[in-house]
Formats: C-alpha cells, sequence, structure tokens
C-alpha cells in the first residue's frame, strides 16, 4: 500500500486492508515537502493510521524522509517489494477496493503465474457499464493502476525510463499494438515526452504501460468495477477534479470467478478505452492531421 499525505481517505482504504487480513504487508510512504504549510503532520498523521495493525501480520514500512515524487516514489517502491516477494496486490491511498477485490487478485495470481501472456491484474473496469464477457474478466492492452496485482517476473521488464522505446518506436513496434492511426500517433507523441523527460506527468504508469506493450503482455481486467477512486479531491498529484467521470465510480462483488477458456485480448473494450480515456477524436483533429501529413509529403518531394 503507497501513502502520502491524506489521513483521511488513506483511513478509509487502510479499513478494507484490515478486514482482508493479509499476512504480510507493505507499507511505502513518500516524505513531505518543506514547501507545504501542514504537510508534515498530515504525512505523520497518515503513517500512523497504517501502523494500526492489529491482526496477525508481517508488517514492513519504507518511508521515506525526504520528498520523492510519485513516479520515484512508487518506482523505487515496487522494486523494494519484489525483491522480497514473487508476487503482491498493490493499492494506493485513494483506491477504495470491494472486499472481492483481494479474492480475486489472489486467484489469478495463481492461474496466471506462468503464463508470459499476461503482465498484470487491474480491479478497475471503464466500460461505463458495458458488459465486454460472458465470464468474469476479459483481457486487453490496456493497464489501470487504482488497485492492481502483478507478479516479479514482470517487474523485471519494467523500463521506468523508456530505455527501449527507441528502437521499438523505429521499428514500428506501435503496429502491434495500436488500433487505429490517430491511436499510433497519440502514443508515439506520449511516450516520446516520456523517454525525452519532457512532461510534467510524474507517473510511474506510462512506463508500466509501454513496458507491457514492449513485451506483448496482456492485463487482466473484471467485468465489474472493483476498484472506487475516492481521492478526486483537489489535493492529489493527478486526480484534481472533483466532477471528473472516473471518480467514486460504484463498485460490485465479482463472485466466485468464471475463467475465460483463451486468453486474447477485447479490441472493442480496447478502443472503447482509448476514446473515452485518453483521447476522443473530433473532425478537426483528424483534418489537421491530415493537413500535416500532407505538408510533411511535399516538403520531402521538394527536398
Amino acid at each position: 500500500m503507497f501513502v502520502f499525505n491524506r489521513p483521511d481517505v488513506t483511513d478509509r482504504v487502510f479499513a478494507e486492508v484490515r478486514r482482508a487480513q493479509p499476512r504480510r504487508l507493505f507499507i511505502i510512504g513518500d516524505g513531505a515537502r518543506g514547501d507545504r504549510d501542514g504537510e508534515l503532520e498530515r504525512v505523520t498523521l497518515t503513517r500512523d493510521i497504517v501502523n494500526r495493525v492489529d491482526w496477525k501480520c508481517d508488517l514492513q514500512t519504507l518511508f521515506a524522509d525526504q520528498n520523492m515524487g510519485c513516479k520515484k516514489r512508487v518506482s523505487s517502491g515496487l522494486e523494494w517489494v519484489f525483491q522480497q516477494v514473487e508476487d503482491a496486490i498493490i493499492l494506493e491511498d485513494d483506491c477504495l477496493p470491494h472486499p472481492s477485490f483481494f479474492g480475486y487478485c489472489q486467484e489469478l495470481l495463481e492461474v496466471y503465474r506462468d503464463d508470459k501472456r499476461v503482465g498484470a491484474i487491474s480491479g478497475n473496469n471503464f466500460q461505463n457499464g458495458i458488459s465486454r464477457t460472458p465470464h468474469s474478466y476479459y483481457f486487453s492492452k490496456y493497464f489501470h493502476c487504482w488497485g492492481w496485482a502483478s507478479w516479479r517476473r514482470t517487474w523485471k521488464n519494467f523500463d521506468l525510463n523508456f530505455e527501449t522505446w527507441p528502437a521499438f518506436r523505429d521499428q514500428d513496434g506501435l503496429a502491434t499494438v495500436a488500433d487505429s492511426a490517430t491511436e499510433s500517433w497519440y502514443w508515439t507523441n506520449l511516450f516520446n515526452q516520456q523517454h525525452a523527460g519532457g512532461t510534467n506527468i510524474s507517473s510511474w504508469a506510462y512506463p508500466w504501460l509501454y513496458s507491457a506493450w514492449a513485451q506483448n503482455a496482456l492485463t487482466i481486467l473484471p467485468d465489474v468495477n472493483l476498484i472506487s477512486n475516492i481521492g478526486f479531491t483537489g489535493d492529489g498529484t493527478h486526480c484534481n477534479d472533483s466532477d471528473s467521470k472516473f471518480a467514486n465510480l460504484p463498485v460490485h462483488d465479482i463472485g466466485k470467478l468464471d475463467h475465460p477458456d483463451t486468453v486474447f485480448r477485447c479490441v472493442e473494450a480496447d478502443r472503447y478505452t482509448f476514446g473515452r480515456n485518453y483521447y476522443r477524436d473530433s473532425i478537426s483533429r483528424r483534418a489537421r492531421r491530415m493537413c500535416r501529413q500532407v505538408l510533411k509529403g511535399a516538403r520531402r518531394a521538394a527536398a
């Protein structure tokens, strides 16, 4: 469990962890920023909450003295965890799980432990009530990080700084992933920025997504939503819009798992995710891209 400076949401999420009573619990916390009034007190209070383990449990903590930022704190914390265990269920302080989330992750960690086609298990469903499978879950190219699980074998391929991205890009690796030219253009621009260090987004999730694509690994997604992000309160690192359509989504009991017989990604669900979560295309945007392509072609011809 990753925590920082929000005791209110942390208390709610930790209550679900307490209900699950894991036998091993790793708590990773970032340090306070020196220029934020009252943050040290909030960080201290948050750490006090997650130290209240009143069940039989091997509790280990990794608390930073200085602020590391989301990208470095999460990635270094995951490194620490996967040095000690073969698999883990991961929650951040604002990701409130349905109680069935833990059993769902635990069972699937066992089922797909040695299946390298699967890189992670997520508790998120952003399909707006549309069922994508007659089974309990489906496979997606998209990784969602609000409550998830994975293995050390996947972590070993994590490319935090996009070191392999230029070769993947130049060999047209996105052609094996993208479902449209628009999608290829979108992710090329974003990954170029991440590789160059020119983005202001302190994200570990984009490197994880790219690493999965580079390894041709899928993510398991449930057919019902198991995680509600309760952190859209205006004080989070990334989730600041309290009116976001992704804020406080309802959660549901997944029940006894019905496993699919085959492993293949749901293209329809992935196309929906791209258009709803990442990039909503428009006629004007398509026209501008076409003009840029025509202009680029004209310049090449003139040269």
